[in-house]
């Protein structure tokens, strides 16, 4: 009987175009003291460095300018993809709507939800996927620790064993990049540890949602980072506006 007329499974074609480059990296990098510590992380084992900052919109765009400043430190490609109008439709969430307060406080605590941006880690992880696989890049790099756990359900390990799964099904048949998150079991103050170790110039990255010129050192996410270098037992190399108020955890 002839099959010619029926069409054949694309699933069955093996990929034969060019393979993924080992040492090419994607690294998502926001700017911050996480981020700043991948970039390091992947620099010391020697990999071929291309960062993606997402400008979704963000109140503290300094996070951006830090990010540019980070990738030079690395020598690094640096790619940023402008979805700024997506920051107008994500009403509620501090850190996209300047009528909402962005509240001082120990970074686990319940007010934390309010700086939740809707599936941002999907977006952004899923905007360096796109680029890794124009790039032929055989890793796409998170920064996710276990602090974050708390609040945002975009970087719990669900989040990235789902995405690895996703990233595999949307990329069948072409180069598929792997998806880690070598901090995802680390507490922050392993990452300040590690970045520490590493010299990362966590002097230039950028934590503050507040976006003024200097750290506050009050709001959830500086008082995590300067709890951080505390518990890590390591120099913070940040200015803070107030670097003296103690929250206790949640």
């Amino acid at each position: 009987m002839d099959h010619s007329h029926e069409k054949s499974d694309p699933r069955s074609v093996p990929y034969s175009g060019p393979r993924p480059d080992p040492f090419r990296v994607v690294v998502v990098l926001s700017g911050g003291m996480d981020s700043t510590t991948l970039m390091a992380h992947y620099a010391a084992l020697g990999s071929d460095l291309v960062a993606v900052t997402v400008d979704y919109g963000r109140r503290h765009r300094r996070e951006i300018e830090s990010a540019a400043r980070v990738a030079r430190h690395f020598g690094a490609r640096h790619l940023v993809v402008d979805l700024h109008g997506l920051g107008q439709h994500f009403r509620g969430s501090a850190l996209t709507d300047h009528g909402v307060e962005v509240f001082d406080g120990h970074g686990a605590e319940e007010s934390m939800r309010s700086t939740v941006v809707p599936n941002r880690n999907a977006v952004l992880a899923n905007v360096a996927v796109s680029v890794a696989v124009a790039e032929r890049a055989a890793t796409v790099a998170l920064a996710m620790h276990t602090g974050d756990r708390t609040v945002y359900p975009d970087c719990r390990p669900a989040f990235v064993s789902a995405l690895a799964d996703l990233v595999a099904v949307a990329n069948e048949g072409f180069p598929t990049p792997r998806v880690e998150a070598p901090f995802l079991t680390w507490s922050k103050a392993d990452v300040a540890t590690h970045g520490t170790r590493l010299g990362a110039p966590l002097e230039i990255s950028w934590s503050c949602y507040k976006g003024a010129s200097r750290h506050c050192g009050t709001c959830g996410t500086c008082y995590e980072r300067r709890e951080a270098f505390r518990d890590a037992g390591v120099a913070d190399p940040t200015d803070y506006a107030d670097a003296v108020i103690q929250f206790s955890r949640p």
